[in-house]
């Protein structure tokens, strides 16, 4: 798990009385279209060791952490070797590559504009995550890494953030435990009859509907 973030103060009131929300969001397929990426990663990955990868298999499965794929190619005892060689192969091949997906700035922008905090929470190592959100401009309060599912609670409570944004089932299970609203994109593997069965409150097409439903969420609340 990467270094502890420091405890975020409480979230102060606006002028209204109101608290200003913090929204968490996922990156992979939620912010950030990274197939690309991480397909010629696994590409020269293979190239590298020798081993067979179906890249694009790969890719259309985003979202549990990098050792549970890396497991489906190599056995056991090479998993956490292989991880490590990919992270550090990361920025050479995926960063590039890599486009911001429709609407996610504005999703971002959507919550500033209501005074609130937008934070990444990502199953991704978390330098690696960093470099995608600095070479795309697209600049986060604060970015956690390394947590999947319900670990990503931890990150979630400690920020205070009253919602959470993925595109996966395991998003959905994330901002469940923490007592947070699940809003589910249908962007990546998982369809919108998967995430409504997972507990999803709340099903967009994709972020381009964000900040309509967060204006609509922020009138209500």
């Amino acid at each position: 798990m990467a270094n502890a973030t420091p405890p975020t103060p409480p979230t102060p009131p606006t002028p209204s009385g109101r608290t200003t929300p913090t929204v968490g969001f996922d990156l992979d397929m939620t912010l950030i279209d990274s197939r690309p990426g991480i397909r010629a990663c696994y590409v020269a990955l293979a190239e590298r060791t020798g081993t067979y990868v179906d890249a694009d298999l790969a890719v259309s499965r985003l979202g549990p952490p990098l050792v549970e794929e890396i497991a489906n190619w190599f056995p056991a005892e090479r998993v956490e070797e292989v991880a490590d060689l990919y992270r550090a192969m990361y920025p050479e091949y995926a960063i590039t590559p890599t486009l911001a997906m429709p609407g996610a700035r504005d999703a971002i922008a959507a919550v500033r504009a209501r005074g609130g905090r937008a934070i990444v929470v990502t199953a991704k190592y978390e330098p690696n995550a960093k470099l995608h959100l600095a070479h795309l401009g697209i600049e986060p309060d604060a970015v956690i890494g390394d947590l999947w599912a319900e670990q990503k609670a931890l990150a979630l409570r400690e920020h205070g953030a009253s919602v959470y944004v993925g595109d996966h089932t395991g998003d959905v299970r994330g901002a469940r435990t923490a007592g947070a609203v699940s809003v589910a994109v249908a962007t990546g593997p998982c369809d919108a009859a998967e995430l409504r069965e997972a507990g999803a409150d709340t099903v967009l097409t994709d972020l381009k509907e964000f900040p309509r439903w967060f204006s609509d969420y922020c009138s209500d609340n």
